[in-house]
């Protein structure tokens, strides 16, 4: 499983304003296209569908056109998760004719009603839980998983333990604001000061630059 993200120097994902602030340069995004382009599935949190309204498609002509020749559908698999189900079914994450999962911990949620319109809603009984959710996805043929935010679905998934690689940019600047979100939340990370990660490529892209982690070698692919 594979987690991508980018914050500012001081760790931040965003700032607190309306508008949504822009933290890769056009060099990045076409990498991160070319990353989507190698996975089978895409999850992003219910508040980053909020916020930043995702398509969350590969974008590249050339790179779905590639994974139609392999067999595999023109962009990969949308994921979310919410338990309220206070999502936008007009959001762009519901359109384009690839599958898309709503995980959620409770099926009975006025607003999961509507997203069973646009999405296959799965509830996973009383708690939404990392190991739960990709049990399901592997019974649905899901071999590579990309998260890609926001903060709590990123410290869900490290604080479980279940993220193999770890693409990090970093932006050139800094945000200060302590409303903002921010990469990851508080918690129990097995990957601490005394079990770190394996750096495995640095690259600057632009005036930013990509740190690529794996959390076990022996098993993580990129």
């Amino acid at each position: 499983m594979l987690l991508s993200a980018a914050a500012s120097l001081d760790g931040y994902i965003d700032d607190s304003s309306a508008d949504r602030l822009l933290l890769s340069n056009e060099e990045d995004l076409d990498r991160v296209d070319e990353v989507r382009a190698g996975v089978d599935a895409i999850l992003v949190g219910a508040n980053t569908i909020r916020a930043d309204d995702p398509r969350l498609v590969v974008r590249s002509g050339e790179r779905r056109a590639g994974r139609v020749a392999d067999g595999r559908p023109a962009t990969p698999v949308k994921v979310t998760v919410t338990t309220a189900g206070d999502l936008d079914p007009g959001a762009r994450f519901f359109t384009g004719d690839g599958d898309k999962i709503v995980y959620t911990a409770g099926a009975a949620a006025p607003g999961l009603a509507r997203l069973a319109e646009v999405a296959t809603v799965v509830s996973l009984g009383a708690e939404v839980t990392p190991d739960k959710l990709l049990e399901d996805l592997a019974g649905r043929g899901i071999g590579r998983l990309m998260v890609e935010g926001g903060g709590a679905i990123h410290t869900m998934f490290l604080t479980a333990g279940l993220v193999d690689e770890l693409q990090l940019v970093y932006a050139p600047f800094f945000v200060g604001d302590p409303d903002a979100p921010r990469f990851v939340r508080p918690g129990t990370f097995p990957q601490d000061a005394g079990h770190p990660m394996t750096l495995a490529e640095t690259r600057a892209i632009g005036n930013c630059v990509l740190l690529r982690y794996l959390t076990n070698p022996l098993t993580a692919t990129g």
